[in-house]
């Protein structure tokens, strides 16, 4: 018989990020609310962790980053501007934000890495199972990835991480993970894990992307974890010894992800990602789809 986990409500947003690459635009703004055609990008995110039945969200932020905190806010005097003109579709749209999920805030202090943020939400997660979303990582709500990979640790215990197939060459940007296959195939079972391998040393070309549901255990382990790559302590690190010890945390699953996926985090794919998603919007994608190919035809 199937063995019963306990269910996950809570999501944890790692966001203290500085941004540098898309300075100097986020040197007054946080880059999670760097606009994907008319919404922040950290909204897509919380929408997701939402849409998977988490309705509790945890943001790590650091300095400057109270604008996440307004945008998640109630803006009563924007409301009751809109209110009087009478503009109940943007009233609509400023409401929905606020109304999303019950928001929580912690500061990470120092930038430690991935995984002292991850830490700072031990005091909030308890000893319960949790997601970890990565506000760079926007993935389409048309491919419910987080949704698949709750039910898979709500099955199986212990933690299961978001893989994605890239080319050998850019393995070296992402932690990158060993596996062995399962009867179901989407899933892996995990059997190691390294951070940001050279191509020759990549045990795979499977990524680690930004989605993760972890086990409680894994707070111990980040207790205890040494900064390793780039003088952080990573997160991946922390997975590698439950990769390693199933007696700590249980397992360590994989789903391999094939849909699509926007790296918001890289200035080029942010480009990107605002072009794939206008062109496919109802009220946009006609008329601009129209203007690019004018666009790639006659002006490049």
């Amino acid at each position: 018989m199937t063995q019963s986990h306990p269910r996950i409500s809570k999501a944890v947003i790692p966001a203290a990020g500085l941004g540098t690459r898309f300075l100097p635009a986020t040197k007054a703004t946080p880059k999670e609310m760097l606009p994907v055609v008319d919404k922040p990008a950290i909204q897509y995110v919380v929408e997701e962790a939402v849409a998977a039945g988490l309705s509790d969200v945890l943001m790590i932020t650091g300095r400057n980053k109270r604008p996440l905190e307004d945008h998640f806010d109630r803006n009563y005097e924007l409301e009751s501007a809109l209110t009087r003109k009478g503009d109940a579709e943007r009233l609509q749209k400023v409401q929905q934000s606020s109304d999303l999920a019950t928001m929580h805030y912690v500061r990470q202090g120092d930038p430690r890495g991935l995984g002292h943020a991850v830490l700072c939400a031990a005091p909030h997660v308890g000893d319960q199972p949790f997601a970890v979303l990565l506000g760079d990582d926007l993935i389409d709500p048309r491919d419910p990835l987080l949704a698949r990979m709750v039910e898979i640790q709500e099955r199986e215990g212990g933690s299961v991480i978001a893989l994605m197939e890239v080319e050998p060459e850019q393995i070296h940007l992402y932690g990158c993970a060993a596996v062995d296959t399962t009867v179901e195939g989407d899933v892996v079972r995990v059997t190691g894990l390294v951070e940001k391998p050279e191509t020759a040393d990549a045990p795979s070309n499977l990524a680690i992307i930004g989605r993760y549901v972890l086990d409680p255990a894994v707070f111990d382990i980040l207790r205890r974890t040494e900064p390793g790559r780039g003088g952080e302590i990573q997160l991946t690190d922390a997975l590698q010894l439950l990769v390693a010890d199933e007696k700590v945390g249980g397992p360590v699953h994989g789903v391999v992800f094939k849909g699509r996926r926007y790296d918001t985090g890289d200035r080029s794919d942010y480009l990107r990602a605002i072009v794939r998603l206008a062109c496919e919007r109802e009220d946009l994608g006609p008329e601009f789809r129209t203007w690019l190919r004018r666009y790639v035809t006659e002006e490049m």
